[in-house]
C-alpha cells in the first residue's frame, strides 16, 4: 500500500507547519507530497485537488487543507487507517477536532467550525483511493469555494458501490479567522446549494447528513421587509407598518437565537444584531444566483 498527500493551499501561514510535520514525523513515508497553489488559478480548492490527485502515484491520496495541524505520528496514523482495507472501501476520513475555548462560550464563528467536528466526508483530512477518485472524474470543478464539493464527489463514490469509513486519526482544525462580516460572507454557499440541488435532486441534504436549511424563513423575512418598503413609498402606512413589524421580529428572533448560545459580550451581539438583518437578503440573492447559473445543469 503507497499513499501520496495532495495540499490545495492559498497560502497561509500554517502550510509550512504543516509540511514540517509531514517531513519530520513519524511513520511510513508518501511517495510524494503535492502543494497546488490555487492562487495561481484562482479556479478553487475542488480544481486544485484534482490537479493534485492526477499527479499522484499512490494506491491512496490523502487530502489536507493547509490550516489543519497533524499529530507528529500522523502517518503512522494513516498507515494504520489504510491498512487492509477490502477493496471496497473507497476512502477513509479522519476524526477531526475543531479546539474551543474553555473560559467562555463560543462565538457564532467559533460554532461554525466546530461543525467540522461532526460534518460527513470533509477534505480537512480524506484519503482517497486513487481508483475511486478515476472512476468518479474527482471534483465537479463547478464548485469553487472549499464548500458541498467534497460531500457531493463522497455521494458519487458511494453510488459507485465504494463505501467510506472513519478512520482512528485524529486531526486538529483550527478555528478559522472571522471578521464583523464573516457570517455575511458564507452565504455565498447558497448558490453552492443550488448546484447541490441540481446534481443529487431534492433529498440532498438528508443524504449528507445536514440540518435543515432557514432558507425559507430567510425568504420570508426578505420578502416582509421589502414589502415594507414598497408601502411606505407607494403611501400604504398600516401596511408598512404591518410588514414592518413582521420584519423585525423575525430578523430579532433569529438574532436571539444566535445571540443566546454565544459569550453575549457587546461586541459579539452588535455584531450578531447587524449581520441577523443582513444576512436573509443575502442568502436569498446568492440562491437565485445559484439557481440561474445551474439552471441547465443535470445529474
Amino acid at each position: 500500500m503507497t499513499y501520496s498527500v495532495v495540499i490545495p493551499t492559498v497560502g497561509r501561514p500554517n502550510l509550512n507547519d504543516l509540511l514540517d510535520t509531514l517531513v519530520e514525523g513519524s511513520g511510513p513515508e508518501p511517495l510524494e507530497i503535492i502543494v497546488v497553489d490555487d492562487r495561481e488559478t484562482g479556479l478553487g480548492p475542488a480544481a486544485a485537488r484534482n490537479t493534485g490527485w492526477r499527479e499522484a502515484r499512490g494506491d491512496w491520496v490523502a487530502f489536507l487543507d493547509d490550516d489543519v495541524v497533524l499529530a507528529p505520528d500522523w502517518k503512522e496514523q494513516l498507515s494504520a487507517d489504510l491498512a487492509d482495507l477490502p477493496e471496497d472501501v473507497g476512502a477513509t476520513q479522519a476524526r477531526i477536532v475543531v479546539p474551543l475555548p474553555g473560559d467562555r462560550r463560543p462565538t457564532d464563528a467559533e460554532r461554525g467550525t466546530a461543525g467540522l467536528a461532526t460534518a460527513r466526508w470533509i477534505t480537512a483530512d480524506m484519503a482517497y483511493r486513487r481508483e475511486a477518485l478515476a472512476r468518479s472524474g474527482g471534483f465537479d470543478e463547478r464548485f469553487p469555494r472549499a464548500y458541498r464539493e467534497d460531500a457531493e464527489l463522497a455521494l458519487r463514490v458511494q453510488d459507485l458501490g465504494y463505501r467510506i469509513l472513519q478512520g482512528s486519526r485524529v486531526t486538529t482544525h483550527p478555528v478559522k479567522p472571522a471578521t464583523f462580516m464573516t457570517s455575511v460572507d458564507q452565504q455565498r454557499g447558497n448558490a453552492d446549494d443550488a448546484l447541490m440541488r441540481r446534481l443529487v435532486g431534492a433529498r440532498w441534504r438528508s443524504r449528507i447528513g445536514g440540518q435543515r436549511g432557514r432558507l425559507r424563513t430567510h425568504a420570508l423575512t426578505t420578502a416582509a421587509g421589502l414589502a415594507a418598503v414598497l408601502c411606505g413609498l407607494t403611501g400604504r402606512r398600516r401596511a408598512a407598518v404591518l410588514l414592518g413589524t413582521v420584519w423585525a421580529a423575525l430578523t430579532g428572533w433569529f438574532a436571539v437565537q444566535r445571540i443566546a448560545p454565544g459569550p453575549r459580550t457587546p461586541d459579539e451581539i452588535a455584531r450578531m444584531v447587524v449581520t441577523s438583518a443582513l444576512i436573509p437578503p443575502a442568502a436569498c440573492a446568492h440562491r437565485i444566483r445559484g439557481e440561474v447559473r445551474h439552471r441547465r445543469v443535470r445529474p
